[in-house]
C-alpha cells in the first residue's frame, strides 16, 4: 500500500515537486509584485515636482473585487498639456468627483504621481 498519499512521496518526506513548483510561482508573482511597487514609488520620489498647464479630456474607473468580497473602486483623470501631450493619472474618489472635463488648470505632479489641479476660473 501506497504510504505517500498524494502530497508526500514513499521516497522524500515533503511535499511533491508540482506543490513546490505552484507554490514557488505564488510567491515570485508577490514579490514581482511588490518590487514593481517600490520600483514605481522610488522613481516617482526621485523625479521632479512639475507644474503644466492642463485640461481635464477624460475621467475613468476600474472596480475589482466582488462576489463575496468587498470592491474596490480606482479613479483616473486624463490630462492633456499645451503641447497636446496626454497623462493619465490616479486620483482620490474626491478628487474625481470635483473634477469635470474641459476643467482647465495648473497641473502639479511627480512621476506618476498626481500632486493637484488648480483650476483657472474662466
Amino acid at each position: 500500500m501506497d504510504q505517500g498519499g498524494l502530497f508526500f512521496h514513499d521516497d522524500f518526506f515533503g511535499p511533491p515537486w508540482w506543490f513546490l513548483l505552484v507554490a514557488g510561482i505564488i510567491i515570485a508573482v508577490i514579490a514581482f509584485t511588490i518590487l514593481k511597487g517600490v520600483a514605481q514609488w522610488m522613481s516617482n520620489n526621485a523625479s521632479p515636482v512639475e507644474t503644466v498647464t492642463a485640461t481635464v479630456i477624460g475621467k475613468r474607473t476600474s472596480t475589482s473585487g466582488g462576489n463575496n468580497t468587498s470592491v474596490t473602486t480606482h479613479y483616473y483623470i486624463t490630462f492633456q498639456f499645451e503641447n497636446q501631450e496626454r497623462r493619465e493619472f490616479a486620483v482620490s474618489g474626491k478628487e474625481y468627483g470635483m473634477l469635470i472635463e474641459n476643467d482647465t488648470g495648473l497641473l502639479t505632479y511627480q512621476g506618476t504621481r498626481y500632486k493637484g489641479l488648480q483650476r483657472r476660473l474662466m
